[in-house]
């Protein structure tokens, strides 16, 4: 069955007409005849969305209940039997009530995608995950409901529904969003104007990266290389100088007068070694790029001017940023420079900036490695040196009136023989040699103007002459070769130190590593590929690049084997012989981080069953003493009551319902902290949040202890906290429970409270033993019991469970020492100013 598609409306803040678009999209629909159904849309109470709903099928929601209140969410299981075509799905991010199917709305939603029905749902920005700190920085309120982003990056459609700050004011102010009486605390806190623009800036930004990915996704497989100008990227291409900083800086502020513009700095190296570039500047300017915003990549061309505009088209910029040259003037008569280049070649859809620095005609700091590879230029200048050069000599000693002397004339045909090998390599100095010693012969060598040549000691000379020219030119073209040999061991070792250098940073992850990979070697797309066994097909472990990823090595332009049934394949161009010595450690680098990724989720599936293994055995060992106490003091009391043999007078009767009583309070308060803990380990545990005083809950606490054990001063003038009244009723109870337990007799427990900064502080204060500091954390653990508590005392879940609900509402327990002796338990929760919710609020708080 083909998975279902999922479209979302995405928007900036409540109110902007998500839901309304979602159901108008559901009646253009139905009316073209698609079966399309409301699985779940919430109007809260809106007019125009009720209206919308009407004439759509609804499906019957699931009824709920928890903590005595009746709740409705979608049933899962009866969309999934009407089977729709769509199924309109409202808030994305909502978090179920405790007990429904799956803990997440989004969850329910890729069960209904996985069933092959296609999906409309609606979110707003601020649910999404990766903005949850930023969010909270601008408006000052912790989204608690959110959803994962690759949930809502893998939407077929994601459209946004847009407004202005002022309008959507508006819209609030004509109670079109909520009802009267929130109107006026919403337009002045969550809906102030600077938070809509900031909000809605996000919104916009996220969608635009969205779209910027199926740009890239088109492009790449349609091929297109010519330069899209849909959005600002700045290339800046550095050389490992000191100018690069520069460079870097000035593209920050050319990005800053856009937004959503992106930078890009790349440094290209030659496959034959390095050239002119500082290892230690080129981490510092990584180093800036990434603290600007920006990213750093690496690859190497030999051609630097082809190679960057490659680079740049490939991203899609529209800018490259360029330093001035820092050759002196002389050294141009090797050509005209990158930049010159790169501005000539760039074509009409990319603007190059020439940015001057410090450093212009300074000269470069390192001299320029030699290649391997000479190039086309560099031969035929050594075809005219060597050639040329004794053909314009002899014409020269022939027309000037002097007589040098043959020894004289052959340094100088020498000296062109090696000027030759130092400029054109081997084969032109050899020719330098031979024509040389033709043209010494014919024209300085007695009988001039013959190829004869009379006295032996001449001969000699020209033979020396020739012997020592291809000494000198092989010499020199060796000593080349070995220059070109280390200047590539050179590179190498940078690449593998790069790489070596990238795990060191934590950048283990194996898409990241082929990105690198694919960056390097400039190629199209990687794909780490495995089997099981030589009859089993290949399967994709890893891939990066826009292309799609291969399905087999054999479909590859370069594949490395990796062991008997892995492969590293590579898609763009052949590379090569000398690559695959560094692509062949990239390889087994890709294989030793899938392996480590393997392990490290088994041995966090192991750490998983370890640690539920754990909490399995400890409940048995509590359920075989601690729970089974009570049930025999329970048991015996009632046995004696029911006993014939014996006649109980009013007093002992009362004295053993009493302790009937005690040892059911005490069953249940075990049975309680099991359940807090079982609801907390599978993340069970939804506060329903809302502003309380806190002389409403703490003295409820205090009903479990004896009288006059716990001493309570809670202050009239302390702000309200944003809590959940039952769960912070029972951490607070559990905590005094358990000082009470450890206080000394004649010494009651101290409950105060007080108010710092936008947190209010409960403190409980015992004089017992204390905790030593290396336990202080272990107590929180479930399970755990300190010091020589008795067995049957509880089991060990009372602070555990205090801690977790603590969490859950946003706040922190910790334990301190009390001055004088004992242990000190500060509770911290958030304040915030404002009234109670009612009970009508609390339940569209819980439902949105």
């Amino acid at each position: 069955m083909a998975r279902g598609k999922l479209r979302i409306y995405l928007g900036a803040a409540p109110g902007v007409g998500k839901t309304y678009a979602m159901l108008s999209e559901a009646h253009r629909r139905t009316e073209r005849g698609t079966d399309c159904v409301v699985a779940f849309v919430e109007h809260h109470d809106r007019p125009r969305t009720e209206v919308m709903l009407s004439g759509l099928e609804q499906v019957p929601r699931r009824d709920l209940e928890y903590r005595g209140t009746a709740f409705t969410e979608m049933d899962v299981d009866a969309v999934l039997e009407r089977s729709p075509a769509i199924a309109l799905v409202d808030e994305l991010a909502h978090t179920n009530v405790p007990g429904s199917r799956n803990a997440k709305r989004w969850q329910d939603v890729e069960e209904l995608l996985s069933a092959g029905i296609d999906v409309v749902s609606t979110v707003n920005i601020q649910h999404l995950e990766s903005l949850g700190d930023v969010v909270e920085s601008i408006t000052g309120v912790r989204q608690r409901e959110t959803v994962p982003d690759e949930v809502v990056r893998r939407a077929d459609q994601i459209e946004l529904v847009d407004m202005s700050p002022q309008a959507l004011r508006r819209r609030m102010a004509h109670g079109n969003i909520y009802k009267p009486d929130r109107i006026d605390a919403s337009l002045s806190n969550y809906f102030r104007p600077g938070n809509l623009t900031a909000l809605r800036e996000l919104a916009l930004l996220w969608v635009a990266d969205r779209v910027d990915e199926y740009l890239q996704q088109y492009r790449g497989e349609h091929n297109i290389r010519t330069t899209w100008q849909a959005r600002e990227r700045i290339v800046v291409g550095l050389t490992g100088g000191p100018e690069g900083r520069t460079l870097i800086r000035r593209a920050s502020r050319m990005a800053a007068k856009g937004s959503g513009s992106e930078i890009l700095a790349v440094y290209i190296s030659r496959s034959d070694g390095l050239t002119g570039a500082s290892p230690k500047e080129l981490a510092v300017q990584r180093t800036l790029v990434e603290d600007l915003g920006g990213t750093f990549h690496h690859v190497i061309g030999d051609d630097i001017p082809a190679a960057l505009l490659d680079f740049a088209r490939g991203v899609n910029a529209t800018q490259i940023v360029l330093g001035s040259s820092r050759r002196k003037t002389w050294q141009y008569v090797f050509g005209p420079g990158v930049g010159a280049t790169v501005a000539r070649d760039s074509g009409p859809d990319l603007d190059v900036h020439i940015v001057t620095h410090g450093e212009v005609a300074k000269g470069r700091g390192l001299p320029v490695a030699r290649g391997a590879r000479l190039g086309r230029s560099r031969v035929i200048w050594g075809w005219l040196v060597g050639v040329g050069g004794p053909a314009l000599l002899t014409v020269l000693l022939t027309h000037v009136d002097s007589d040098l002397g043959l020894a004289n004339d052959m340094l100088l045909f020498l000296a062109l023989t090696v000027a030759a090998a130092l400029v054109g390599g081997l084969l032109p100095a050899l020719a330098s040699a031979a024509f040389g010693s033709l043209l010494l012969n014919y024209y300085f060598t007695p009988p001039q103007h013959l190829w004869t040549v009379s006295d032996n000691k001449n001969i000699l000379a020209i033979a020396v002459f020739v012997g020592v020219a291809v000494s000198v030119a092989s010499v020199v073209d060796l000593a080349a070769r070995r220059t070109a040999q280390a200047a590539r061991l050179r590179a190498e070792a940078e690449i593998l130190s790069f790489l070596a250098g990238s795990v060191l940073r934590g950048e283990t992850s194996l898409e990241a590593l082929l990105e690198r990979v694919r960056e390097t070697f400039a190629m199209e797309s990687v794909a780490l590929l495995e089997r099981e066994s030589e009859t089993e097909p290949w399967t994709c472990a890893g891939s990066a690049g826009d292309g799609r990823p291969l399905e087999r090595p054999e479909l590859a332009d370069v594949d490395v084997p990796v062991g008997d049934h892995m492969a590293l394949a590579l898609s763009g161009r052949v590379l090569p012989a000398a690559d695959r010595r560094v692509l062949a450690a990239f390889a087994a680098q890709a294989a030793v981080v899938l392996d480590r990724q393997r392990l490290q989720s088994e041995a966090d599936q192991a750490r998983t069953l370890a640690e539920g293994n754990r909490i399995r055995t400890a409940l048995l060992a509590a359920v075989s003493h601690d729970l089974r106490t009570p049930l025999a003091g329970i048991k015996a009391a009632v046995s004696s009551l029911r006993s014939d043999d014996v006649e109980w007078s009013e007093e002992d009767e009362a004295e053993l319902l009493e302790g009937i009583e005690a040892g059911a309070d005490r069953l249940e308060h075990l049975v309680g902290n099991l359940l807090d803990m079982s609801r907390l380990q599978t993340g069970t545990v939804t506060p329903l949040i809302r502003e309380i005083d806190l002389d409403e809950v703490v003295p409820m606490a205090l009903g479990g202890v004896p009288d006059g054990s716990a001493e309570l001063d809670i202050p009239e003038t302390l702000p309200m906290v944003a809590v959940d009244k039952g769960l912070l009723e029972r951490a607070v109870a559990n905590v005094v429970e358990n000082a009470v337990k450890y206080a000394p007799d004649g010494e009651p427990v101290k409950v105060s409270a007080s108010a710092l900064g936008e947190r209010v502080e409960i403190r409980v204060v015992d004089r017992g033993p204390g905790v030593p500091d290396s336990a202080k954390d272990r107590i929180f653990a479930p399970f755990q019991r300190y010091g020589d508590a008795p067995r049957g005392a509880g089991v060990g879940l009372g602070l555990a469970v205090a801690r977790g609900f603590a969490e859950s509402m946003g706040g922190t327990l910790a334990a301190e020492d009390t001055p004088g002796g004992g242990l000190t338990m500060v509770l911290t929760l958030r304040a915030a100013a404002g009234r109670p919710l009612t009970r009508s609020e609390l339940s569209a708080q819980v439902t949105s």
